[in-house]
């Protein structure tokens, strides 16, 4: 996926599992009532169903896996 600084995904949820790992750019994760930041590096995992945002600080590219597979992706 590649992020432009102010992208945000408002909260929401899926049944799938989601992790991934940042590349490049800087971001805000917020999953439940808990708030990351996630650099250069940094990697993450969401539980499926898990209410979830996403706010992009700085422009960058990040690797999003989603099990089983997100139809609405392909």
């Amino acid at each position: 996926m590649n992020y432009v600084a102010g992208n945000y995904a408002s909260p929401h949820q899926h049944p799938n599992e989601q992790s991934g790992y940042v590349i490049s750019g800087k971001y805000e994760l917020t999953v439940g009532d808990k708030k990351y930041e996630l650099n250069p590096g940094d990697a993450y995992a969401i539980p499926g169903s898990q209410i979830h945002s996403f706010r992009v600080i700085e422009g960058g590219e990040v690797v999003d896996v989603f099990t089983p597979p997100r139809k609405d992706y392909l």
